[in-house]
């Protein structure tokens, strides 16, 4: 009898042994750390609307239809602009360094002073850092920051003292005063000049090559002086408004960054979670679940897809959480038809029973643990009181 109690009392030791090696933490120094489990509540921070059919045509409506853009459409959309910027007024102002061709018809010694073997961008006169140029019978004379139209009146009248009814003609043959930029991710990033046809930020984007697939066409960045703007040039080329395609000036710097943070991210319950990016399209919400494997379908809460996007900062609010119930699979219809934005998470949220499943899978080692000390104490027990 001593003996069974004996066994009884290590059964109960090992039973201890096993709690405290769990609890562990509890009694490990450092293992219990004082803090406040109290956080701002942010439900009032945050509204949550269902994802109807009513709410995909108003966004449709808001922001037009989405979809990537035609390949074709920044060379369309330059022509366009082209058209616009030459009804409207634009005339070239000479600058320093640049070189002008003077023609005076029925004299070839005033035409080309410099010899008519050489291109006119070496044989014509090139505007000094004082902004003049020199010329025949008629001396120095202040060119920079006038018109060509202006620059030929004032010399026509100018040689009339010299020559009856002189024919000018004047024409910038090299432009080098005048200079845009454009950095960034684009296919031939450098320097381009301004020249008598006016330059728009999408003739820069279109003769630096186009944007690169890495290319975040959402932000567009135009820096001129110390003003910066920033330019949606998916959104001018998916809606044809040209409005803020500007023209570009001397000494603007056109930078197109990268995608950086324009991405969707995709978590929860699928099959792949995954980082998306948006550079030069728009994803739909079934899209999105679509390049992430899928819903997993064995742990996924159907009426539990939600799009998370962060308010706008005058808003007061944290967050606009929007909810697809698909249980009925024509509901992916309508995930389809709503658009992601960049920044937005798409979160799938688990079943119940996904949820018990995993408490279950949690707690099997510390069961399967307790298990085996029991048994082996009782086979130790039977051993021994065998003998």
């Amino acid at each position: 009898m001593r003996t069974a109690g004996v066994g009884r009392g290590l059964a109960g030791l090992a039973a201890l042994l096993l709690v405290t090696g769990l609890s562990g933490c509890a009694f490990a120094p450092g293992g219990h750390i004082g803090y406040e489990t109290d956080s701002a509540p942010i439900d009032d921070l945050v509204d949550v609307e269902p994802i109807t059919l009513g709410l995909v045509r108003t966004q449709q409506a808001s922001a037009g239809s989405a979809g990537k853009p035609d390949p074709t459409a920044l060379s369309r959309a330059v022509e366009g602009a082209g058209e616009a910027s030459s009804a409207s007024p634009y005339q070239y102002r000479v600058g320093v360094g640049d070189v002008l061709s003077v023609t005076v018809y029925d004299h070839p010694e005033l035409t080309i002073p410099a010899g008519g073997e050489r291109p006119s961008t070496e044989s014509g006169s090139t505007v000094g850092s004082d902004g003049t140029i020199f010329y025949p019978y008629v001396g120095r004379m202040k060119v920079a920051g006038r018109t060509v139209d202006a620059v030929r009146d004032e010399l026509q009248r100018r040689l009339t003292a010299y020559i009856a009814a002189p024919q000018v003609d004047v024409k910038v043959a090299g432009f080098n005063s005048q200079k845009v930029y454009v950095t960034g991710e684009v296919d031939k990033p450098g320097v381009m000049p301004v020249t008598n046809v006016p330059l728009t930020l999408l003739d820069a984007i279109n003769l630096a090559g186009g944007m690169r697939e890495s290319a975040n066409w959402h932000d567009v960045v135009l820096t001129r002086g110390d003003e910066i703007e920033h330019i949606d040039v998916h959104a001018m080329l998916q809606d044809g408004d040209l409005s803020a395609n500007r023209r570009l000036r001397d000494g603007d710097v056109v930078h197109v960054p990268d995608l950086g943070n324009q991405k969707v991210f995709v978590m929860g319950e699928v099959v792949d979670p995954v980082s998306l990016p948006m550079g030069n399209s728009r994803l739909s919400l079934t899209d999105a679940l679509s390049q992430a494997g899928g819903m997993n379908e064995a742990e996924a809460d159907a009426k539990g897809i939600f799009v998370i996007r962060q308010a706008p900062a005058a808003s007061g609010k944290l967050a606009t959480v929007y909810q697809l119930d698909a249980r009925n699979a024509t509901a992916l219809v309508l995930g389809t038809q709503f658009m992601l934005q960049p920044t937005d998470i798409v979160y799938v949220t688990a079943a119940p029973l996904s949820r018990w499943n995993r408490v279950i899978n949690q707690l099997t080692p510390t069961i399967t643990s307790v298990y085996q000390v029991t048994r082996a104490t009782r086979d130790f027990d039977e051993l021994r009181d065998g003998n």
